[in-house]
């Protein structure tokens, strides 16, 4: 009863659980692989904010190139617009039918049921729900190290210890180090796949079985936040399991492919049970506007636009990987919608001159090496972001 007390406060204290940008981690230096990561963490917000502040100061001219945030410079679809246009007159409304709607749209698609399904505005509630509903005295989370920050650093802050367990020397999760570092007092296991910030999958056979003999004793939050990226995304994901009764979270959202990073909407497909235990810690669905709602309705599995947006990315990374090699440079080949590459300067030094040059990208320091995480863009950004970066590496 305590503990169900402390959360709730907590809870109400969201402010505290602000979470961590990823760190991040290269497979280009197998010698140097599965090393102990330190970096700059910040909220997404704040960091938001921070690059906003660091653009308008920096900047001689007007930013070309926004390479820092990993969205969708395609999307949302011209179905999704003229849904939003569409749902404007009628926007006083509650959005419960259209949660209805869209929820069981997922679930046909998914072939699982309604029940299962458990909307939110992004992921970023449902991972903040987690960290929570699982919490108690003395516990821990279990992650890989590096791989996306948010539910694990969200947890650390409640008191949970953050397991980090190196990834292999390819820059994968390393799933029977991580099966050997649970223990009693394991609450959560986190799985990011794609892995952010490494853009790395792990191999499907092996995580099935993973989870499910993981499952058997403890939760496993499966993140597919960037699984659409994939050749089979349908092949790849985890959502199966669920209808076997398995104790995992499968978590998605409409931020990346679909474009709705800044509309705000994800979901998780989980057992009933589960979705009660998150529902306790989050708004969730009543937290997602109509407006969004029908976009998301519209847009749902919208091959033709998906697959425009996913040849364009590809397109536009293939060009970024010329620039690199031409320049002199490697980088962590990717299966999502960012790119990891070594830097030969100073990392706040490298963003501060791109930035001037109007073109925001990220950094990280770990290693004893800096490295730049460059978010895949429209084809133009990608030019102007050659445009600098030939200019000062």
């Amino acid at each position: 009863m305590g503990n169900t007390i402390s959360r709730r406060t907590l809870l109400r204290r969201g402010a505290v659980l602000a979470g961590a940008l990823p760190f991040a981690g290269s497979l280009l230096n197998p010698a140097q692989a599965a090393p102990s990561v330190t970096g700059h963490a910040a909220t997404p917000f704040s960091s938001e904010g921070w690059t906003e502040r660091e653009i308008a100061l920096n900047a001689v001219e007007p930013l070309k190139a926004r390479l820092f945030a990993n969205e969708n410079p395609f999307g949302p679809s011209d179905k999704a617009k003229e849904a939003i246009m569409n749902t404007l007159p009628v926007s006083y409304q509650y959005p419960m039918r259209s949660m209805g709607d869209l929820s069981q749209k997922i679930a046909d698609f998914e072939k699982v049921k309604q029940e299962n399904i458990f909307l939110a505005s992004g992921s970023s509630p449902l991972l903040m729900a987690a960290a929570l509903a699982y919490y108690k005295p003395g516990c821990n989370v279990v992650t890989g190290d590096p791989s996306y920050a948010d539910l694990p650093s969200k947890a650390q802050r409640i008191g949970a210890k953050w397991v980090k367990v190196p990834l292999t020397t390819e820059y994968k999760l390393d799933l029977d180090a991580m099966e050997k570092a649970i223990d009693d007092n394991t609450v959560l296991v986190y799985i990011c796949n794609p892995n952010n910030p490494t853009a790395t999958v792990v191999d499907n056979a092996k995580l099935k079985s993973f989870c499910d003999r993981v499952s058997k004793k403890v939760t496993v939050f499966i993140d597919e936040a960037y699984i659409d990226y994939l050749d089979d995304p349908q092949g790849t994901t985890l959502i199966p399991m669920v209808n076997t009764g398995s104790n995992i979270i499968v978590a998605r959202t409409f931020s990346k492919l679909y474009g709705f990073a800044g509309l705000r909407i994800g979901y998780v497909v989980t057992q009933p049970e589960t979705i009660k235990k998150l529902s306790l810690y989050t708004e969730a669905s009543m937290s997602i506007s109509t407006t969004t709602l029908q976009a998301a309705i519209a847009s749902y599995q919208d091959r033709e636009f998906l697959d425009g947006a996913l040849k364009k990315t590809i397109a536009s990374k293939s060009y970024l990987y010329d620039v690199l090699k031409k320049e002199g440079y490697m980088y962590v080949p990717s299966s999502t919608n960012f790119v990891l590459f070594p830097i030969k300067m100073d990392g706040k030094q490298f963003t501060d001159e791109m930035m001037k040059r109007g073109v925001g990208v990220r950094f990280w320091k770990f290693n004893n090496q800096d490295w730049c995480r460059i978010s895949i863009g429209r084809m133009d950004e990608m030019e102007a972001f050659a445009s600098a970066f030939k200019e000062i590496s």
